[in-house]
């Protein structure tokens, strides 16, 4: 029990993850003493989770404008235009840390919690992504986690009744204490129907709307923002407790609520509760909020202020309502079965107060507690570069066509279907293309229209190279987007990196950042939500730097899409872009050579804009319904999955480069991509291609049952289909 009287020791600061420097400047702010339960607020106004003290020196970079963007970030999501009086809102959010320790509530409250950030706004969500970073498979706790997140963002998603479409998923020892859950939402909305944060009006009424507050996840946005050490089972109960279907009714009933014109500001109450919520309502709308404790529906008795302001309890909304509409509003969350309480109102003076049992347990000055939150320019030193590799200078340990066999197989290139099968990716019946594609193909509405979505990150790349690295997830979003057809507009990225104290560790975030920014520019794909998640440390080992990028891109007809899969015999295979054999970095040197070292790709965003717009343009004129992007694997990998895909066979020829075979099969050349057209179209194709500036190569056909490498034996398909099928189910049914 923490009641309001609690002394403040420097103990206690320290446990509310303020440094002294801080806390002092949190008195000098307030002119005194705080109390337990303020002591309480600006941790979880301050912390890293919700202040983003590390690194919004360094955001301020991202480019976040386009004609087609209506929300940047600052809001609960991004909104762009989509068209005919509709908008697509989108945002990526992490819950590592709350995963790692408790992993089925981790990952459900993630999906949650990301949910709700796109129904905050008042879009209908339509689909949801996750990109999940595990340690290396024979760890001890990885296959524990492994079911228990994947569990969570299926039990989640599936009840609630959004289809997972899409999403990452990979292995890395530097995740073996920290592993990552990065959900993403996608929702559509009236562009004339959007709702904000920003409270207005002074004497509105502020309600509390959903499920009752517990205990549950009390100090949990301060625990994102920490290290882990060997105790992290220990913060247990900071992680909350989901409940799906609590959020479907939360769901209908606030867009009922908000088609009833009653609604004048609406927050989610996610990381650190009800304090950061309502300060955040006030704040951006310049007005101060008074809350009465004594009003909050509990469902534990005896909840102290400072219990009730961090508790994280899931499932819940704040809103300023219309007066005049009181009674119309408790009427429609009476109806769906959820709490509807007044708790306060919006007032003129510029504070934030909160009463319990008619005393004040917190004074303080509303808009200073974010605008006078830390910012902090903290020492970085960039990455050294790692030499480049040449193709000559790798001996290949194993045939290309063992190498092919085992990297199809392995842990992070085999099929994800055990999986993506636990989650409902058709429920709403509007996914047209599935997991396990270059981006998921979501329709919009009744159509023609549709959304492309991906998430993407090469962390290799990014911890060898972060400038080249934050390039190349941005890269890859905008391929995979293409790749279906589609023309990208616009990403979510989600920032985890370890501690950001450390100099080289702060450089890697810069260093991304600079990359990410710069590939945003040039190839028009503006940042307009995030995330930003630090201290992904255990025992002081950081994660590799994992800037995952979701991608939301848009198909004016989804009848002019493109998909994975070999569609005919006697096709040729088309190579879009040039290869040097780049094996830098690339999984064929660290699974196949044992060596994880190098330079990465570098990324040429002109030639990536260029090849691009070829590509979806030959798409989009009905030329073409076969197309993978080229990444991970080369080649040999992308020509792989496009046989299995639909048991069609390949036969290579005519090799574009003189290059040793183990490099241009497995070099991974970027702003590539493999298509396959009927033959007697090849030519054509290859003149557009010549004509537009664009390296293309007619390099074999499809036909047969097998896969048939340069100057190798062949390779049935149905032998690759079982390498790459058995392994993750096999993984995890064993003991």
């Amino acid at each position: 029990m923490i009641n309001n009287d609690t002394p403040i020791t420097p103990e206690l600061v320290k446990e509310h993850g303020l440094t002294p420097d801080e806390y002092k400047r949190f008195c000098d702010l307030i002119g005194r003493e705080p109390t337990i339960t303020e002591l309480g607020i600006v941790s979880a106004m301050w912390n890293e989770h919700c202040s983003y003290k590390s690194s919004r020196l360094h955001l301020k970079g991202l480019p976040t404008e386009a004609p087609w963007v209506i929300q940047g970030p600052g809001e609960n999501a991004g909104i762009i235009d989509i068209g005919d009086g509709l908008a697509c809102a989108f945002k990526m959010e992490s819950h590592n840390h709350p995963s790692f320790i408790e992993p089925y509530q981790g990952a459900t409250t993630g999906v949650g919690g990301i949910l709700r950030d796109v129904f905050t706004m008042g879009a209908r969500p339509i689909a949801a992504l996750n990109a999940l970073r595990f340690g290396e498979p024979s760890h001890p706790k990885t296959r524990h986690l492994i079911s228990g997140v994947v569990a969570g963002v299926g039990g989640y998603g599936n009840s609630f009744g959004v289809p997972t479409v899409g999403g990452q998923f990979g292995f890395h020892p530097c995740y073996n204490g920290n592993n990552l859950v990065n959900a993403m939402a996608v929702g559509l909305v009236k562009t004339d129907e959007i709702f904000y944060a920003a409270a207005t009006g002074v004497g509105n009424p502020i309600v509390y709307l959903g499920s009752k507050t517990g205990r549950d996840g009390i100090h949990g946005a301060t625990m994102a923002s920490a290290e882990f050490d060997d105790k992290s089972d220990e913060k247990r109960p900071t992680v909350q407790v989901g409940d799906p279907f609590a959020e479907k009714l939360l769901l209908e009933a606030c867009l009922e609520l908000m088609q009833s014109d009653s609604v004048i500001a609406i927050q989610d109450m996610g990381a650190a509760g009800l304090t950061c919520s309502a300060v955040e309502m006030g704040a951006k709308g310049n007005l101060g909020v008074e809350l009465d404790l004594d009003k909050v529906p509990c469902r534990e008795e005896g909840m102290t202020a400072y219990e009730m302001m961090l508790s994280e309890s899931q499932e819940r909304m704040l809103m300023v309502l219309k007066p005049e509409k009181e009674k119309e509003a408790e009427a429609i969350f009476i109806k769906w079965g959820l709490d509807f309480a007044i708790i306060g109102k919006t007032t003129e003076k510029l504070r934030f107060v909160v009463k319990h049992h008619g005393k004040v347990m917190a004074d303080l000055p509303i808009k200073e507690l974010g605008d006078e939150a830390p910012i902090y320019d903290r020492p970085h030193v960039p990455t050294p570069k790692q030499p480049v590799i040449t193709p000559e200078s790798i001996s290949p340990p194993v045939t290309n066509r063992d190498a092919l066999i085992k990297l199809i197989g392995s842990p992070d290139q085999c099929s994800k279907r055990w999986v993506w099968e636990q989650y409902d990716h058709l429920i709403l019946g509007n996914t047209v293309q599935a997991p396990g594609g270059d981006s998921a193909l979501v329709r919009v509405q009744d159509g023609p229209k549709a959304l492309a979505l991906t998430a993407d990150v090469t962390p290799r790349y990014c911890g060898a190279d972060p400038v080249e690295g934050g390039k190349q997830a941005v890269a890859e979003a905008w391929r995979n987007i293409t790749a279906v057809g589609g023309t990208p507009l616009a990403i979510t990225d989600n920032l985890n990196f370890g501690n950001p104290e450390r100099p080289h560790v702060m450089g890697q975030l810069v260093g991304c950042l600079k990359g990410i920014g710069d590939a945003c520019r040039e190839l028009s794909f503006p940042v307009v939500s995030g995330n930003v998640s630090l201290y992904n440390e255990t025992n002081g080992e950081g994660i590799l730097p994992t800037p995952t990028i979701g991608g939301v891109g848009l198909l004016d007809d989804v009848m002019r899409s493109a998909s994975v899969a070999f569609k005919r015999e006697n096709d040729a295979v088309i190579l879009i872009g040039d290869t040097a054999g780049w094996l830098g970095q690339s999984i064929y040197l660290a699974d196949i050579c044992g060596r994880e070292e190098g330079a990465p790709p570098p990324v040429d965003l002109a030639v990536e804009k260029c090849n691009g717009d070829f590509v979806r343009g030959l798409i989009r004129d009905g030329l073409v319904d076969t197309v993978h992007d080229c990444s991970e694997g080369g080649i040999a990998l992308a020509v792989a999955e496009m046989a299995i895909a639909k048991g069609i066979g390949m036969t290579f020829s005519n090799p574009p480069t003189k290059l040793p075979l183990h490099a241009l099969l497995f070099g991974e050349d970027q702003a590539r991509y493999v298509l396959s057209v009927p033959a007697q179209q090849a030519q054509d194709i290859l003149e557009k291609a010549k004509s537009a500036g664009v390296p293309a190569f007619w390099i074999g056909m499809t036909g047969g049952t097998s896969l048939h490498l340069p100057q190798e034996l062949p390779i049935s398909v149905n032998e690759l289909k079982q390498a790459h099928e058995s392994w993750l189910p096999d993984y995890m049914a064993s003991h």
